[in-house]
């Protein structure tokens, strides 16, 4: 299997020049660990994760000030972590230059970026822009679907998947689902979060409806809207 076979090809991305604030209530509202940063052309400059968060000022866990630690890591480093705690943008607190992956890339290639570099999710680029996400999770659920009898996903499975996709961008109903398929041998598993059993049972219809699918399996988590 490749990337492009298990990826989240739906991403929520912030800007360089978005608070700090409003990332973390992004994150938190999408039920995401993690976003690409992208500049106003579309290109990727970064990434920020929950990991950028944990030494802040706010919270009172920023790095507390030592004399060795400058001595033994420089005035720059600590210069570093200040912006990082105190920095109001997310250009302040992202990591730059991000390690990526291609979209044909084995997934093989994927794990040893993820174990060599200690992270946990992969921006897909295509021309330095953002078409996708591969993180943990889409490994774990590629793995989940190993059962099924293809040995591997076929040309007219890429095809369901891409048909499924196109579909749900075009109905008005599928706004903010964040979903991941992996199709093989025509079987579509279907992982994510909806809000409500309407949003789900349109889901559910929209890919039982779509040619050769032979089966759908729900994961879906629902989490139903509490009113205010």
């Amino acid at each position: 299997m490749k990337v492009s076979d298990v990826m989240t090809r739906e991403v929520i991305s912030v800007d360089p020049e978005t608070g700090v604030r409003d990332a973390v209530e992004l994150m938190l509202k999408n039920r995401i660990s993690g976003a690409p940063v992208v500049d106003g052309d579309g290109k990727l400059v970064g990434v920020v994760s929950e990991g950028d968060f944990l030494r802040r000022a706010e919270t009172g866990t920023e790095r507390k000030k030592t004399p060795w630690y400058d001595a033994f890591f420089g005035s720059g480093e600590a210069a570093s972590a200040y912006v990082r705690a105190h920095g109001l943008k997310v250009r302040d607190v992202m990591t730059a230059k991000p390690i990526t992956v291609g979209e044909d890339a084995p997934l093989h290639d994927v794990v040893d970026l993820m174990e060599r570099h200690q992270i946990k999710r992969l921006p897909v680029v295509r021309g330095g822009r953002v078409v996708g996400i591969v993180s943990r999770a889409n490994l774990l659920r590629a793995l989940a679907s190993i059962h099924r009898t293809a040995p591997h996903v076929s040309k007219d499975d890429d095809a369901i998947k891409d048909q499924i996709l196109a579909a749900l961008r075009k109905e008005s109903w599928s706004a903010g689902i964040l979903i991941d398929i992996v199709v093989r041998d025509g079987v579509v598993d279907l992982w994510g979060t909806v809000d409500d059993g309407p949003q789900r049972h349109a889901l559910r219809v929209l890919i039982e409806s779509t040619p050769g699918v032979k089966r759908l399996e729900d994961h879906l988590a629902w989490t139903p809207v509490t009113p205010f």
